[in-house]
């Protein structure tokens, strides 16, 4: 398994983060990502530790905490420096007004609620799962520092800020001599590339990695939906529930029809297609994986067994490219504003 530095920082992690998102199913929302008890978890968990993948990612609202107690769980019976947990807080947490955001006061909480749930007395890396325009920003990473100095957190990062979100935080961090984000989890996927616009080159310019959460669009790009053929059966595509951002059908079709080339040509499988061309990426330092299933796991597992071709990855390219938003368009007709590269 490949490991990459995460960002300014000398934390290497492998290329391949498993999401636990699908632990728990405290709720109808969370049943539709999954159900896994500790049992099953423990399963999935050990097959990528012989796999090379120690990583792994949960939230506090995912299952209502659930999640962060059966990854605990599954976890206990391997030494605690042998894994890297990563989990975030922001989100809404209970019905008080102080229940949610990155205040001193709900980052304290949260977080010591979490080590509880995940019986440990460290979280490697630290995420602010959304920005929080109605706290300073200084109170936030103020809050954060204090618990990094205090051996509680290693790492901290952010996850679905803006560029200026990003940019206004590592500013204020340098001003007073706080830690830094090192990395920010953001959605990028092959029929999702806005990523490249603006957090791509803030990540280049900054040294700040990218951890890639839903990185097959929404499970658009698993090979199950395809030109001419009906939506799987027992799918949120079948009753048309599909979430997350509008795909046109059309591009999704001419997207999959790239990637079932280049499959054919590699020998892999769509998804593992997909989620290798990610890894090609400049600032990606991780793909979060998820499965509920070993069978799925040990699929997602063999994306990074191999190397996509500059070629291939050109191809990908193409067939998913979009325009882009004002002023990114403006910007690149100017040869002193070039887009990222196109491969790593």
């Amino acid at each position: 398994m490949e490991f990459r530095q995460l960002g300014k920082s000398g934390l290497k992690v492998p290329v391949l983060c498993f999401g636990t998102g699908t632990f728990g199913g405290a709720n109808e929302f969370f049943k539709a990502w999954g159900s896994t008890d500790v049992a099953e978890a423990r399963q999935l968990i050990d097959l990528c530790m012989d796999a090379g993948v120690n990583f792994f990612d949960t939230a506090d609202v995912y299952s209502e905490g659930r999640s962060e107690e059966i990854l605990g769980e599954a976890i206990a019976h391997l030494p605690r420096e042998s894994v890297l947990l990563s989990t975030k807080s922001t989100f809404g947490f209970g019905k008080g007004p102080n229940e949610q955001g990155s205040s001193r006061f709900h980052i304290t909480n949260a977080l010591h609620s979490s080590l509880k749930r995940l019986r440990t007395d460290y979280v490697d890396v630290y995420h602010m799962h959304g920005f929080d325009a109605e706290t300073p920003i200084e109170e936030t990473l103020s809050t954060l520092d204090d618990f990094v100095r205090a051996g509680k957190i290693r790492y901290i990062a952010c996850s679905n800020f803006s560029g200026w979100h990003l940019q206004r935080s590592l500013d204020v961090s340098e001003r007073y001599g706080w830690t830094r984000y090192v990395a920010q989890q953001a959605y990028y996927s092959l029929v999702g590339r806005d990523f490249e616009w603006e957090l791509m080159p803030l990540g280049m310019a900054e040294g700040v990695a990218a951890l890639v959460w839903s990185p097959l669009g929404w499970g658009r790009l698993t090979g199950k939906v395809r030109r001419g053929q009906p939506a799987p059966p027992n799918s949120r595509y079948s009753d048309g529930q599909a979430g997350g951002p509008v795909v046109d059908e059309e591009f999704l079709y001419t997207v999959v029809d790239a990637l079932d080339a280049v499959a054919s040509e590699t020998g892999k499988s769509v998804p593992q297609v997909a989620l290798n061309w990610l890894l090609r990426k400049p600032t990606v330092a991780s793909l979060i994986i998820g499965a509920r299933n070993a069978e799925q796991l040990k699929s997602n597992l063999e994306a990074a067994s191999f190397v996509l071709s500059p070629e291939q990855v050109e191809r990908l390219d193409k067939a998913s490219e979009r325009p882009v938003a004002y002023p990114y368009w403006h910007q690149r007709q100017f040869e002193r504003n070039p887009a990222p590269p196109s491969y790593r």
